[in-house]
């Protein structure tokens, strides 16, 4: 079986060549470039292509793929929203993805945005780097006895509201599809969760319904002083509400590890290029508001397994077995 990896990065090589020879009959083609509908034509020749969750997966490119021969699209991350799946569908191509390679990885790092954007721990190290060791403009909150309110509970979710507990949280949450069988954490309306939450932690998938979740009407029923985090999607929130909602005072802090504009350079190094649009410069120039680059995933234990899921799926399509993580 031949997979042709697009954008590859150099610690996608290191740990997919790491597991390579325990799959014996699987050859891996790694290419820098993403795919789009001008290398869509590359894949000539493969049975399979590898994607991550920034790539253009549209209908004119899934055709391509198609007229190319590629009967298998493989995911290396859990969000498929980028994939149209009617036109996978319409031309036989199976798509599969990683549904829970480590959820605490992006739970952990959920929290680290949120105590780095309450206690400006970022302007702490720039200032200490400089000899500024005044405190002026670095005050934060307790978290401790505070409310925090998770938005979609699936793994990601629930490994969050654990932690917040572990704060001496109260949490609360909201999902369209409630989990009875947790009780770390008390469901409430989303309504409630935004009037009472402290802490609000974005975790739900992105999708019609959930798309603009965050927007001017949500974020005016949030209370004065609340902190918002986002390490899910950044369709999940209104970007421009979003800034009106920081100039206007409402957010005590904000973490962002994505947003709505990240597709076309994130994980590239633009420190030399002069960006199209400003939305990322805006938020940035805000003192309440922390941002990474879409690096929720980043850890040695999520990367192993997103590697060894990604190839178990291959292989089972190899040999005609079951696919536990096909995407329908």
């Amino acid at each position: 079986m031949k997979i042709l990896f697009y954008d590859t990065k150099s610690y996608d090589r290191e740990f997919f060549e790491k597991l390579l020879p325990s799959y014996p009959g699987i050859e891996i083609k790694f290419i820098e470039a993403n795919i789009h509908e001008e290398t869509a034509a590359l894949a000539h020749g493969y049975d399979a292509i590898c994607a991550f969750v920034n790539a253009d997966l549209g209908a004119p490119v899934i055709e391509e793929l198609h007229r190319q021969g590629v009967k298998l699209i493989l995911m290396r991350c859990a969000g498929y929203n980028n994939v149209d799946l009617k036109t996978t569908a319409k031309c036989g191509i199976q798509v599969a993805r990683v549904p829970g390679y480590s959820p605490e990885a992006v739970a952990e790092h959920a929290m680290a945005l949120a105590l780095t954007a309450n206690r400006h721990t970022h302007k702490a190290y720039i200032k200490c780097r400089e000899n500024n060791f005044a405190l002026n403009g670095l005050m934060g909150v307790n978290f401790y006895q505070k409310t925090a309110g998770i938005i979609g509970t699936g793994k990601i979710g629930q490994a969050m509201a654990k932690i917040c507990r572990g704060f001496g949280m109260k949490v609360i949450a909201y999902d369209l599809f409630p989990n009875k069988n947790l009780d770390f954490l008390e469901y409430v309306s989303l309504d409630e969760l935004l009037s009472t939450s402290d802490l609000i932690s974005l975790h739900c998938p992105m999708t019609p319904e959930t798309e603009h979740l965050i927007n001017s009407e949500t974020i005016a029923k949030m209370k004065d002083g609340v902190i918002l985090v986002n390490t899910s999607r950044g369709g999940l929130i209104k970007t421009d509400d979003l800034i009106a909602g920081i100039r206007d005072h409402k957010f005590f802090a904000v973490g962002l590890d994505v947003y709505e504009e990240e597709s076309a350079y994130v994980y590239e190094d633009m420190s030399s290029s002069i960006l199209p649009t400003s939305t990322i410069q805006r938020l940035l120039s805000f003192p309440n508001v922390t941002m990474t680059s879409h690096q929720g995933f980043f850890t040695v234990e999520a990367l192993t397994n997103i590697a060894e899921t990604t190839l178990e799926n291959a292989k089972a399509f190899m040999d005609g077995a079951e696919m536990k993580n096909l995407v329908h």
